[in-house]
């Protein structure tokens, strides 16, 4: 298996920022969003249970209609691929035993195996109320967004993660309290513009010594 230098894992690390314009003519290729796609669902999360929906919105439409709703930021509109990340609002048994379902479909066994780890689960998501499983749900949904920027910057694609939105106006747009999901975080994906200032901006970062500890 081949794999990044260490240099090279730095090199793009500082050739990514937070995108502040994009190049709305130039779409990410079919095969370097197939890839980014793949990285969101490699995502780990915690006993595995995926709390999330990825919703990738490319439609030009839909993408107008959230412009209001995030601050006005054009890179919801300009950029290639908008993805909002949904966290679930339940996590019951249902969604539990779905999980465990999948497994066996993967690995193969007896679903009766899987008991002791079920319990588990069910005391970690049953000793939560509902607002403390969200607030849970919502944090995995970071692990993605992280996975996310690290693959694009990688592959070479710019990105900008995207907090300032109103999530209950995008979960109506978007359809999402049918399904059970409500909006966490967005992140516009595609290529910087070249008049976009801040690509060449230096980033500002403290010393590794006053944010890194080794023990």
């Amino acid at each position: 298996m081949s794999q990044l230098s260490p240099q090279d894992l730095l090199t793009q690390l500082n050739w990514r920022y937070a995108t502040k314009k994009f190049d709305s003519s130039r779409p990410i290729p079919e095969e370097t969003w197939d890839a980014l796609a793949s990285s969101l669902i490699l995502t780990p999360s915690s006993f595995g249970l995926q709390p999330w929906h990825f919703i990738v919105v490319q439609n030009q439409k839909i993408k107008e209609e959230l412009l209001p709703h995030s601050w006005g930021q054009k890179q919801v509109s300009d950029c290639s691929h908008f993805v909002v990340l949904a966290a679930k609002t339940k996590m019951s048994e249902v969604e539990i035993d779905s999980f465990l379902k999948r497994t066996i479909e993967v690995r193969g066994g007896e679903i009766d195996q899987l008991n002791p780890y079920r319990d588990i689960m069910l005391g970690f998501t049953n000793q939560m109320d509902e607002a403390a499983q969200l607030q849970w749900a919502k944090l995995q949904t970071y692990i993605a967004l992280g996975q996310l920027m690290t693959s694009a910057a990688v592959l070479g694609i710019d990105a900008c993660p995207m907090e300032g939105i109103n999530p209950s106006e995008y979960d109506q747009i978007l359809g999402l309290p049918e399904k059970d999901l409500t909006t966490s975080v967005a992140c516009a994906l595609g290529y910087r513009s070249a008049g976009d200032k801040y690509a060449t901006t230096p980033k500002v970062r403290f010393e590794m010594s006053e944010l890194l500890t080794l023990l």
